[in-house]
């Protein structure tokens, strides 16, 4: 092996086997790095939002559509592109305890474009709910989407999965051998692409350009722009891993699946720049839609301690009563 070669985790690290009382808990490296990544993408989220006037605690309303739509979406979307893995004979399709079943996520095979799209109806649902704006909230999670992202990577590393062509360069990545990704013909020491690698780092720096755009001024990235620079950002990084990368996917046109996303992730992500550029200029009023906008309450002050002039006039009225004097009925003052 090459001196800075980067070696796979051991099989023993993918999950760990706890013994409870009802039998045995496992608990997956790739999905610690799911968790991680999405705690990490509430966390970002959260401040950029309630920064720029969201209520605090808010986005995690969101989140969690968000989080269970986009992991149906995920999954779904890597079985629609990856059919032979799950369709064959004698396959376990649809018992989740056996192996290999459709809905065993924490073995791998969540595909980042099906969360998307899960994921961005979840948002929907959630800003519906909260009275949040689509945009605002998407250009919050801009820079944590990407976060998220590399942290979900690490679970690619651990399981040994969606590396990409065999490597000369002196940080190759070692794979077990035998892999049932391991091309045919090739021998033991050969080295592979760390796409996983790559992709985390192209994840990083892409924060990084988001964010020192959006110094430039408070309302570069405003309207939904900041959400566009990431899909450009993201499909256009995607775009090569996947041409380097070995595991099979569905073909269109003699080109892979997640390629033709990921251009299409690029167009979309021009165009709504384009478009939100010439129908909103400045900072948005608000990130809540009007009519559903939260007052911070002022400092010092409890709201629940806080009597209001109706308290008042009910308490004036009651003690009137106490007193033995009738309470007024006139139109008049019923109405003051």
């Amino acid at each position: 092996m090459a001196p800075l070669s980067i070696p796979s985790p051991s099989e023993d690290w993918r999950y760990w086997e706890i013994p409870v009382p009802w039998g045995t808990l496992t608990i997956h490296a790739y999905a610690i790095c799911i968790l991680v990544g999405i705690i990490a993408a509430y966390i970002v989220t959260s401040r950029r939002l309630t920064k720029r006037g969201g209520e605090p605690g808010v986005a995690l309303d969101v989140t969690l559509w968000a989080v269970v739509l986009g992991i149906i979406g995920a999954r779904f979307y890597h079985v629609f592109t990856h059919p032979d893995d799950f369709f064959y004979e004698g396959a376990n399709v649809w018992n989740p305890f056996e192996p290999g079943s459709i809905w065993a996520i924490w073995e791998g095979g969540n595909a980042i474009y099906g969360s998307l799209i899960g994921g961005a109806i979840g948002v929907f649902i959630g800003c519906r709910l909260t009275g949040l704006r689509f945009w605002s909230f998407a250009d919050a999670l801009a820079p944590g989407l990407l976060l998220a992202q590399a942290f979900g990577r690490l679970g690619n590393w651990f399981n040994q999965e969606l590396f990409g062509q065999p490597t000369t360069l002196p940080w190759g990545l070692e794979i077990t051998y035998p892999n049932p990704a391991w091309p045919a013909g090739l021998p033991e020491d050969t080295l592979f692409a760390p796409t996983f690698l790559y992709e985390i780092i192209w994840n990083v720096v892409g924060i990084a350009v988001i964010l020192l755009i959006e110094r430039r001024g408070e309302g570069v990235l405003r309207w939904g722009k900041a959400f566009g620079v990431y899909m450009i950002w993201y499909g256009t990084g995607r775009a090569f891993l996947e041409s380097i990368r070995l595991d099979p996917s569905e073909m269109f046109l003699g080109i892979r699946v997640n390629i033709w996303a990921s251009w299409i992730l690029i167009v979309l992500g021009i165009v709504l720049i384009l478009v939100q550029r010439r129908r909103h200029t400045g900072l948005e009023p608000s990130v809540y839609v009007p009519g559903r906008e939260w007052v911070e309450p002022e400092p010092g002050v409890d709201s629940e301690s806080t009597e209001s002039d109706s308290d008042s006039d009910g308490d004036e009225a009651e003690t009137e009563n106490a007193d033995g004097s009738a309470p007024a009925t006139s139109p008049r003052g019923n109405a003051s």
